[in-house]
C-alpha cells in the first residue's frame, strides 16, 4: 500500500526537525492551555493533549463536548483565544496560508457524515486527492485507487454513486479517501456513528490496520466507548472544556475516577446529569 512517489507532496509531518528535544519530536500533536468559545459559549478551558507517532489515540466525549470542534483547530479551521496546537512541530495558528496549505495535503480526514461528492462515483471520489495535490499519472492514480478500494473491501464497487452506498459501504469509502494520500496524521469524525455492528467493527478493525500498514497516526474523536476501547492505544475523555482523564484502555477501565467510570461503564447515576441545569419543572408551570 506504499504510494511513495517522488511527485507525492512534501511536509515536515515525516521529518526528524533538530531544534526540537526528543520528546517534543516523539510527539506529532501537542496541545497546550487550549482556550476557545463560540462566542459567550466556552468549548474548551486549558485543555492540554498529547498525541505520539504512529498510535491511535481515541478523544471521548459526549456529544457537545468539542470533539469535531477540536479537529478543526488542528487542521487550522479555526484559531484558538489562548494556547497553542502544534502539529509536527509547527504552531497550526501561527505559520502562513501557503505552510498550512502545505500542512493539510498531509492531513487525511474522515468527515461526520462521509462527506462523499455526490456527483462523483467511488472510483472518482477517491482519485480526486490524488490528482488535486499529485502529478502523478492516470494509470498511476487507477493503481492508487484500486489498492485503496480493495483495503476497504470496495474494489468491486468502484463504479456506485455514492446514493447506491449503504451508510456502512460510504463509510468505508470515506475511509480510502482519508487514506488516499497516506497521511502522516488521519482523522475519524465519529466514525462508528449510525453503523450496525457489523460495519461499526469494520471500520474500527480497518482504522487499526491501515494506521499500522501505513505507519500513519491516528485521532478518532466519538462517543462510542467499547469499540474505541478495542483498537487504540490511548484514550483521552474530555469534558467542560478539558481532560478529565487519560491513560490507555486499560488503565481507564480499573479507574475509579467518578466521572471516567460513569462515561467509560456508561452508568446512568454519576457526576454527568441527564438534565441540562434548569429551574424547577413546577416553576416553570407556574404550579408553584
Amino acid at each position: 500500500m506504499n504510494a511513495s512517489t517522488p511527485n507525492r507532496p512534501s511536509s515536515s509531518l515525516g521529518a526528524t526537525n533538530t531544534n526540537i528535544a526528543p520528546e517534543e519530536e516523539r510527539m506529532l500533536v501537542d496541545i497546550q492551555d487550549l482556550h476557545f468559545s463560540y462566542g459567550e459559549r466556552s468549548i474548551f478551558r486549558g485543555l492540554n493533549l498529547r498525541v505520539p507517532r504512529g498510535k491511535v489515540v481515541a478523544i471521548l466525549g459526549a456529544s457537545g463536548s468539542g470533539k469535531s470542534t477540536l479537529l478543526k483547530l488542528i487542521g487550522g479551521q479555526l484559531r484558538p483565544d489562548r494556547g497553542t496546537v502544534r502539529v509536527a512541530g509547527q504552531v497550526v495558528h501561527e505559520i502562513g496560508t501557503d505552510a498550512l496549505y502545505a500542512l493539510r495535503r498531509r492531513l487525511g480526514m474522515m468527515f461526520q457524515v462521509s462527506g462523499l461528492f455526490s456527483d462523483l462515483s467511488v472510483y472518482e471520489n477517491i482519485a480526486f486527492p490524488l490528482r488535486e495535490h499529485t502529478n502523478l499519472s492516470e494509470e498511476m492514480i487507477r493503481a492508487l485507487v484500486l489498492m485503496k478500494l480493495n483495503a476497504v473491501g470496495l474494489r468491486g464497487a468502484r463504479d456506485l454513486m455514492p446514493g447506491d452506498l449503504s451508510g456502512g459501504m460510504s463509510r468505508r469509502v470515506a475511509l480510502a479517501r482519508a487514506i488516499a494520500l497516506e497521511p502522516a496524521l488521519a482523522m475519524f469524525d465519529e466514525p462508528f456513528a449510525g453503523l450496525d455492528p457489523i460495519s461499526l467493527n469494520v471500520i474500527a478493525e480497518l482504522i487499526r490496520r491501515l494506521n499500522d500498514a501505513l505507519g500513519s497516526t491516528s485521532i478518532v474523536v466519538t462517543y462510542d466507548v467499547s469499540e474505541s476501547l478495542k483498537v487504540v492505544d490511548y484514550i483521552y475523555v474530555i469534558a467542560e472544556g478539558r481532560v478529565m482523564g487519560e491513560g490507555t484502555p486499560e488503565a481507564l477501565l480499573a479507574s475509579e475516577d467518578p466521572f471516567i467510570k460513569q462515561f467509560l461503564h456508561m452508568l446512568p447515576d454519576g457526576p454527568v446529569r441527564f438534565h441540562a441545569p434548569s429551574a424547577p419543572m413546577a416553576s416553570d408551570l407556574n404550579l408553584a
